[in-house]
């Protein structure tokens, strides 16, 4: 971790087959893969295990909880088994993003080609497939799955299908991450609204396997509009509730429910997300580096340390003293 007195930090290591004998290079590799991803198994195809060898590198980054890199390679499958999963249970979503050559991405009984500029993504809580035939480089990012979730519904029908790079998702996802990659400083004010942009560009790309671009009846619409600035007004309030909402807004909470019902997530849920999202922020800004994390969360409405900190990691994949050191230093 470099920091500045700018405010600017970045987070990165490079890894290299350069690095070690040619016979060791396929070991090397598949914990390369596996310490900057999760547990994985690599092969090389049409080759005994004494004679496979692979060649590559990953430059990995973090930004604040989402991961960034650009895997440079030669031929390979890669393998996420059952018992790989057994070992590590992480639970997050892969988005490779194709920059040169092309790849396969296997997972529920469905398989993206991809050619440069498109992109796929995959669950790592079930097993999957990665198949590259040729030498290949590509972005790839790693999201939290409780993130994720709660952006997207039905994400069990999303894996492993091709966004293409004519849609402009695809175009902006690998423009912005090339950048992020290329910029060896980033400020630490902007580094959680950008990790948020990217999340944004994969569930644009995913939305019209979803229908979620097709808006709601106008009446809908508003209302939940008039719902969700309700709960915006009152997201610090300990005391708030659906049924408190709903009563403000002479609702019945059975109304307010099914205002939800083509959301990601209920209106519940909606309310423990924009709280968390909002310690989160909270938690980079270097002006409240002075605050303790249970200030900052009871400030959102929290009302118990211990419940916050379990909240938290459930959404992001870390505890808030781990994201706070991890963007501040």
């Amino acid at each position: 971790m470099i920091h500045d007195p700018a405010g600017r930090t970045t987070s990165r290591t490079v890894l290299s087959t350069d690095s070690v004998d040619h016979a060791d290079r396929r070991e090397f590799w598949t914990r390369a893969v596996s310490q900057t991803y999760v547990d994985l198994q690599c092969e090389v195809p049409g080759s005994s295990a004494a004679a496979a060898s692979i060649d590559g590198s990953i430059e990995a980054a973090q930004l604040v909880t989402l991961g960034l890199s650009k895997v440079t390679a030669t031929a390979q499958s890669v393998l996420r088994t059952p018992a790989g999963i057994a070992r590590t249970s992480d639970d997050y979503f892969l988005v490779s993003v194709q920059n040169r050559g092309n790849g396969f991405v296997v997972q529920d009984d469905r398989i993206a080609r991809l050619e440069p500029g498109d992109f796929a993504m995959y669950d790592t809580t079930r097993p999957y497939e990665l198949h590259f035939a040729d030498n290949f480089e590509q972005y790839v990012l790693r999201l939290p799955g409780s993130t994720l979730r709660t952006l997207v519904r039905n994400t069990a029908d999303l894996t492993a299908r091709r966004v293409p790079s004519a849609q402009g998702a695809g175009k902006l996802l690998l423009t912005m991450v090339r950048t992020l990659l290329d910029d060896t400083e980033i400020a630490t004010q902007s580094a959680e609204a950008l990790a948020q942009s990217v999340e944004y560009l994969v569930v644009a790309g995913l939305s019209g396997f979803t229908g979620l671009d097709a808006p709601p009846p106008q009446l809908a619409a508003r209302r939940l509009a008039a719902i969700k600035q309700e709960i915006r007004a009152r997201i610090r309030d300990p005391d708030l509730s659906v049924a408190s909402v709903a009563a403000t807004l002479h609702l019945s909470p059975s109304t307010l429910h099914r205002a939800f019902a083509d959301e990601p997530c209920s209106a519940s849920e909606w309310i423990w997300t924009q709280r968390l999202d909002g310690t989160r922020r909270e938690l980079v800004d270097p002006t409240l580096s002075n605050i303790s994390i249970s200030d900052i969360a009871f400030g959102w409405g929290f009302s118990d340390a211990a419940h916050f900190s379990r909240a938290f990691r459930a959404r992001f994949g870390c505890s808030p003293s781990d994201y706070r050191r991890s963007a501040l230093g």
